[in-house]
This record gives structure tokens, sequence and C-alpha cells, in this order.
């Protein structure tokens, strides 16, 4: 350890100006032995500075290097893990714990050992020894004057002192003035030891002498400690003075303090009963408001809301810890609630009562329409006229607006009692859903009589008037079941029952009428049903939006995100979700005021939907292309609906019936391709224009004048692209099935007019389809008249043919004439065989199978009978082409010219 001391010395601490003190071989514990070493140094310089170094062994070499450093000051424990048994191992606390196994005992002692005295000496005391024996600490010497801290060596380190330069100016005049001081050092030595016998014994003298002194100065000192005894005594009788007054000082501090806690708490008590009187006092006038207030006044309803208010004040009141133990706050309480549940039950008494009176008010007045229509002898198509233009929703307004001062009392019982308030919501959609089932079937009744125009059927329209005892036996009964909130609503379902049979009746005698066929209504019959629809939606529309409003004013319900109730079940629709309404009435919990009002109003208006659904049926019925008008408002009316609320019953419900007005649609383009597919031509007659064509043009330009501005644009043309693919496999299937007329003028007189009616129309969708069309004409028209030309100089034509066939084989065409059948005698022979008035002849027998081919509303006659002229003269000019190439200078020509020719065409279709 010595030799390792040594080289830790020489190689790391003489370099940095340290000396190592003490050292001990350490592995950290709990881990694989990796040696190092633990190094207790301090600097050579001032101020000396101590520190706990750890240097560990290179692996590459047999050499140290220092790895880290901590100074002793950072050092707060040393902890021996036991002071009595031998233990190598030992902490030291530092920013953390280390812990280390020394590789012996005596290590670990030396080593803490020497940190104990540097601590003595350089820190006062400061580091914490725990577990360490005291023997090891009593060994070591205590720092002092004159005293080793840590060996000889480094005791005469610490206690060198330099020179300073007046001393170093001394000695140096004290060696001057000897010869000897450097040559013979013993002599010099020796000198000084003589003057310093001298100077000793000169003090010895000095302090003899002094001896008198001395004494003098011990008697004042014993004349000073006895001052000191008096000064106590006179001190401890102050103490005793003083002690008495601070007796009666705490006695009076203790007084006071009891009498600010006393004030202390009769400030906290007055604090506490004026908060409670103040929250919890309920003025007399509010309380009599409560008990017996008038709810029809507008004056009584404002004090009663008031009085509510400020009860749900008194009772929401923050009660701070303790207060609900008291009895005056118990029976406070106790008074609220049964003013509460008065209150409430009264309130909803009297809504409850305000429901059946505006139910009853608007039963009669429909039961005095329906009287008035069923009188005996009464004109029934002038009231059909009234009520066709009176084509309106009863307005609920004036309802609305009485029941909507009781809204902040609604609102108020529905934070106090959810109960009653559910009930009422109940009572309402009960009520309200009878009067709206018979007001808006009776509104469809009067929209469907005037669709189909038939005073007969009117007849059926109107109900048989209820007794006047009856309507008040009914009355009687909605009163009497308003005393419970939760009444009995069987007379209600009778009113429904009885009222509603006469209707169904109708309904279903006006979809029993026979189906018209769109040829028998004209543009005004069809204008007017668009007018019919819009003006039922235009109703229907503000009708749900102002209920609607209302039950979200008045059940505030735009403030109540959690409401436990059932109403709708849900079915799939074309793969969609859609709210319906079941026939059982349940509702299905929801979880936003948006649903609980959807479903409110689905409970309301249940009746809209199947309403809609039959007037759809009924002018479908009427006339299938009714379904462009439905589709174009219902869309539009969609349209409008979600961009206010995509989610709102009038929405979802306009949703749905969209889907079926699509389906009429969808179903309206299936029955055309399927009449196409039908279609039967007769044999005996021309086929002409096929009457499907004709019908696809009345479609398009009725749907193009209905879509003009339409949203659902992509409908039409989709449908556009289903019928004229039918129209085409069609009109070639009729033409491949003609006997009458050649294939070619059917398809060229029917894609004529297709061509020109897709135009004319201008639908950017068929764009591709009139290019076909087109075409499909030309390619036609060229293979009728080719066809029906056929070889007019038919010998002409066959001499010509033998004459190419000689050039194809490699004659030249000016010695064709050397050929025996092709010399210039055949070809005036054949030519002789074909004058003027033969050829005349040929074309007007031509003109006349032409004419009867063709039929007369396409006119395309005079058009075909020119494309047989211009192929007429391109067969001639071929002719005399070959003549021209083939019999040169023969002298040889037609005996008919090209202006021969359309002079003979010009007369032919002048003649005929």
């Amino acid at each position: 350890m010595t030799a390792i001391k040594h080289a830790l010395q020489r190689d790391i601490f003489t370099p940095n100006d340290e000396r190592l003190l003490s050292i001990v071989n350490v592995c950290k514990a709990g881990k694989k032995k990796k040696n190092c070493f633990l190094c207790a140094t301090v600097t050579t310089e001032r101020p000396v500075q101590v520190k706990v170094v750890k240097v560990k062994k290179s692996d590459k070499g047999d050499f140290y290097k220092r790895q880290i450093a901590w100074a002793l000051r950072d050092l707060a424990v040393v902890d021996a893990k036991d002071a009595i048994k031998e233990n190598p191992e030992f902490d030291l606390h530092f920013e953390k714990v280390y812990k280390w196994v020394a590789s012996s005992t005596a290590e670990k002692n030396a080593f803490i050992s020497c940190i104990w005295k540097l601590n003595q000496r350089y820190l006062r005391k400061k580091i914490d020894f725990v577990n360490v024996s005291s023997q090891l600490l009593e060994e070591s010497v205590p720092s002092g004057e004159n005293q080793s801290v840590a060996g000889g060596d480094e005791e005469a380190v610490d206690e060198y002192q330099e020179l300073n330069a007046r001393e170093e100016q001394d000695i140096e005049i004290m060696m001057e003035g000897c010869e000897c001081a450097i040559s013979n050092a013993e002599a010099f030595a020796e000198k000084l030891s003589r003057e310093l016998q001298v100077l000793d014994g000169a003090n010895i003298q000095s302090i003899m002498a002094s001896e008198k002194q001395v004494n003098t100065l011990m008697q004042l000192l014993d004349e000073a400690l006895t001052e000191v005894d008096q000064i106590e005594l006179k001190l401890s009788s102050y103490e005793e003075m003083l002690q008495s007054v601070k007796e009666q000082m705490d006695q009076i501090s203790e007084s006071n303090h009891l009498i600010h806690l006393s004030n202390t708490n009769n400030v906290k008590l007055l604090s506490e009963i004026e908060f409670l009187v103040n929250h919890m006092d309920l003025a007399k006038g509010h309380i009599k408001a409560l008990q017996e207030g008038d709810l029809v006044s507008s004056r009584g309803i404002e004090a009663c809301t008031n009085a509510a208010d400020a009860l749900l004040q008194c009772m929401n009141v923050a009660l701070r810890p303790g207060h609900d133990m008291l009895l005056a706050v118990k029976q406070q309480q106790q008074r609220f609630s049964d003013l509460r549940e008065h209150f409430a039950r009264r309130l909803a008494s009297h809504l409850n009562n305000v429901f059946v009176q505006q139910f009853t008010q608007a039963l009669l007045q429909l039961y005095n329409r329906s009287y008035f229509l069923s009188v005996p002898g009464h004109d029934q198509s002038s009231t059909l006229a009234q009520h066709s233009v009176e084509l309106t929703l009863p307005n609920h307004h004036p309802f609305h607006r009485d029941l909507l001062r009781y809204a902040k009392l609604m609102e108020w019982l529905k934070s106090t009692d959810y109960g009653k308030y559910e009930g009422l919501t109940k009572n309402y959609m009960d009520y309200l859903s009878r009067l709206y089932e018979r007001e808006i079937k009776d509104f469809f009744e009067v929209a469907k009589m005037k669709m189909t125009g038939t005073s007969k059927e009117s007849k059926k329209f109107a109900t048989l008037p209820r007794k006047e005892s009856a309507v008040k036996q009914e009355t009687e009964s909605l009163h009497g079941s308003s005393g419970k909130l939760t009444g009995s609503t069987s007379s209600l379902n009778k009113l429904s029952v009885q009222s509603s049979g006469s209707r169904r009746s109708q309904s279903s005698s006006l979809l029993d009428m026979g189906n018209m066929s769109a040829s028998d209504l004209d543009v005004a019959d069809r204008t007017k049903f668009d007018k019919i629809f819009e003006q039922v939606l235009s109703e229907l529309e503000p009708l749900c939006l102002a209920e609607q409003d209302f039950i979200s004013k008045f059940f505030k319900l735009q403030q109540h995100q959690n409401m436990s109730a059932s109403m709708t079940e849900t079915e799939d629709l074309d793969g969609g979700s859609l709210s319906r309404q079941h026939s059982s009435g349940t509702l299905l919990p929801v979880s936003s005021e948006k649903d609980m009002i959807r479903q409110m109003m689905i409970k309301i208006f249940r009746c809209i939907e199947p309403e809609l659904n039959n007037l759809i049926a009924l002018g479908d019925k009427v006339d299938s292309f009714n379904s462009l008008y439905m589709l174009v408002k219902m869309s539009h009316h969609v349209w409008t609906a979600q961009n206010v609320d995509p989610a709102s019953f009038l929405s979802t419900t306009l949703g749905n019936v969209l889907v079926t007005v699509k389906r009429n649609f969808d179903k309206c383009i299936s029955n055309q391709i399927r009449q196409m597919e039908e279609v039967k031509i007769s044999k005996k007659s021309k086929v002409g224009i096929l009457p499907f064509v004709a019908e696809f043009e009345e479609f398009a330009g009725l749907a193009e004048s209905i879509f003009k501005n339409a949203e659902r644009r992509g409908d039409l043309d989709k449908a556009y692209t289903k019928l004229i693919r039918g129209v085409f496999i069609n009109v070639e299937k009729v033409a491949n099935e003609s006997q009458k007329t050649p294939r070619d003028v059917v398809m060229m007189e029917n894609f004529h007019h297709i061509f020109a009616t897709l135009s004319r129309l201008k639908i950017s969708c068929l764009e591709a389809e009139k290019k076909e069309a087109k075409q499909k004409y030309t390619d036609h028209l060229q293979s009728y008249v080719i066809y029906s030309l056929g070889q007019p100089l038919e010998k002409l034509n066959h001499f010509f043919e033998g004459v190419e066939a000689r050039v194809a084989q490699g004659i030249r065409e000016e010695e064709v004439s050397y050929q025996l059948a092709f010399n210039k005698q055949e070809l005036r022979k054949v030519i002789k065989e074909y004058p003027g008035k033969e050829v005349k002849k040929g074309l007007d027998n031509l003109y006349k199978k032409v004419d009867k081919h063709l039929c007369e509303e396409e006119n395309l006659l005079q058009v075909v009978w020119h494309s047989m002229q211009d192929e007429f003269i391109r067969q001639y000019k071929h002719f005399e082409g070959l003549i021209a190439r083939c019999y040169p200078g023969s002298g040889v020509t037609m005996e008919f010219t090209i202006q021969d020719i359309l002079d003979y065409c010009s007369s032919i279709a002048q003649s005929h």
C-alpha cells in the first residue's frame, strides 16, 4: 500500500499541487469487484482545499487516472455501518449516497480517522459521523496549538511560515555583521545561541523586577470581583420585581384575549344569523302568490313567476357547514318544500286545463267546418271551390302566444319537479297530436279533391256532423281528465277514430281511380298540380317551424341536455337510418335537446309523412309525369330545411318523403322503358315515328322546363341516360322486326327525330347521344339511298364492271377498246338502250317507291330524293370518266347529260 501511495502522490497529486494524506482500497457495494482508491488530499497552497478523490487503475496499463473528486465541505455524513463489530462497509453522503466496501477494516478505520481529523481542523465539525467507534475518535489527537493533525509531515507543512521582507532584511544585516555567518555555520549558530541566552536572562530579570506591579494588579482584580457580586445582588432583586410585573401582564393579556374571542364569536354569530335571514326568508307577498296567485292574468302570472324564482333561490342557497343541523333551518326548508309541491301541483293542473281548453276550442272549429260542408242541399262544388282557394292550415299562433306567458314557470317546474314537467309534456303531445292529425288530414283531403277536381268524390269528403251533445260530452270528458295530470285520453282516441273513418274511405276512393295517361292532361292540368303541391309544402313548413320554435321556447329544451324519454324507433330506408314514428308510441332515450325536440315533433306530427305519401301516390296515379314536379319541389324544400337544421324534424320528414318521390320518379322512368320494350307495330302500315320516341320528346321537353333551376339535376341526367339508351335499343329492335317499312327507313326517320329533339333542347348530358343519333341517321340515310337506287343503268353498269376488271388484270386503259367484248361498237350498243326517256321513267318509279316508304310527319322525302339525285349523278360521272380514259377520241357519249338528270329529278318532285 505504501508503494501505491507513493505512486499516486508522484503521478497524480504532485502535478496538481496536492498532498495525499490517506488512502483506502475500495469497491462498490453489491456489484462486481472493480477496485479503485479513495484518497484524502489537501492542497499545498493557501487557502487549503480538502478533497476526496476517486482514483482508478487503467485497464490498458500500469498507471492510474483520476476519475472524480468531491470537496470535503460537500460531505454531509460518514456512516461506518457498525461501531462495535468489524465491518469493511461504509457510506459517504455527498449529493447522493455512495456505498463502498474497503479491502480491510483497518484501512477503512484509518481513512475515517483521517476524515475526522480534517473535519476537526478545517470544517469546524461540520460532518456528521454515524456508527463510528468512539475509541477510534479518541485515539485521534484534537487540533490545537503546537499539536499535529495529520502527522509530522503535515504539521511541518502547516506550521511553516514564510519570512516577510522585513525579517529577511534583518537576517541579512545580522549575517553581514558576522564574517563567519556563511563560511562557518557552526560558529555562527554558537554565537546566536550565546546571544539568545543573554536575552533570556534579561527577560527573567525584567519579570522579577515587575512583581510589585503584579501584586497591585491582583488587588485591583479582587476589588473588581467584589463590585461584581454587589451588582449581581441588585440585578437579582430587580429580576424578582420584573417577575411580579410579568405575571400581572400575563393575567391582563389573558383577560384581553378572552374579551376579543367573545367579541369575535358574537360578530360571527351575527353574520350567520344575517346570512340565514337574508337568504332563507321568503316575502309574504311571494308566499301568497304561490298559494293562491292568479294564473290567468298577465300580472298574476308575472307575480307567480317572481315568487317561484324567489322560492327557488331560497331553496338552492348554499348553506354553510352546520346550518342544516339547526331546527329553524330544517323547519324553513320543510316549509319551502311544501310551498314548492303545492305550487307545482297547482301550476300543472292549470296548464293541463289550458291544454284541454285550447284543444276543445280548435276541435269545435273543425266540427263547425265539417258541418257547413255536410248541410243537405248545400252546393258541394261551390264549397269545394271555396276550400280550393283557401287551401290553408289553421294558425296556432294565438294558442302559442297564450302559452308562452308560462314559459318561465315551465322552466321553474322543470328544475324543481321534473315528474310533473314530463307529465305536462306528454299531455301536450297527446292533445296536439290528435288536433294536428284532424287538421292535417282535412287539409290533405281538400288538396286531393282539388287535384282530382271531381265533385262526385268530394261528397265523400265531409264527415257527418257530430251532434252538439256529442261534442259537449267529449269536451266534458277532456275537462274531467284535466284534474289529473296524467289522466285518461280515451275520449281523445274516440274522437280521432270517429273523425278519421270517412277520410280513410275518401282516400281509398281517390286512389282507386283509373290511371290517366299523360296525353289526356294538358300543360294547364300539370301546372295546376304543381301549384297545389307547392301550396301544400308551403303550408306545412311554417306550421312545423312555428310549432318547433314554440316547443323549444315553452319547454326550455335548449337549456336541458339530458332528458330521459323514449319516443321513436329507427328503421332502415335505402341504407340510411331515419327516425320513424312507431305505432306503440314509446320513446327511446335521447342525449340532447335537439333529439328531444325532434322526437316531440314526430309524436305531434306523426300523420304528416303518411299523408304526404298518400298525396304523392295520388299525384303519381293521376299522371306519372307529376313525379317530376314533386321531385323538384321536394328537393328544393329539403335543401332549404337542411340549410337551416339538417337534424330537424322537418328536414328528416321531408327527406323521407323525398325518398318516396325519388322512387316514384325511378318507377316512372322504368315504366317508360318497359313500355318501349312492349311496343307493338302494325304489319300492314308503315312504321313512321315510334310512339316512345315521341313520348321521349314530350318527357324531355317537360323535364327541361321543370328542372330549369332545380337542385337535383343529377337525378334527371341519370334518367335521361337510361331513357335514351332504351330508346336507341328499342328503335333498332323495332326496325329489325319491321316488315312493311325497310329497316333503314325506320332507323333513319326515328334517329333524325331524336337528333332534332336533342339539338332543340340542348341537353348537356346527352351530347354524346346526340352525336350518335346524327351518325346513325346519316349512315342509314346513305344505306337506304344506295339500297333503293341500286343500279338504274344496269347493263351499262355491268359493261363498265367488266372494263374495270380488265384494267385490274393489268391491261392498260387505252387498250381496253381492243378487247372484243368491250370495243366501241359494244359500248354504243349498251348506251343506246338507255335513252333519256327511259331514265326519267325509272326515276319516277323510284320516287313513288320512296314516297311509299317514308312517313309524312318527319318530312324527309325531299332530303332522301336529293341524296338519291346526288348518288345518281356520282354514278353518271364515274361512267363518263371511264369512257374518257378507256375510249379516248371515240366520240362516244351518254344519250343524256347531268343537266337532264337534274331536270328529270326536279320535274318528278314537282309533279308529286
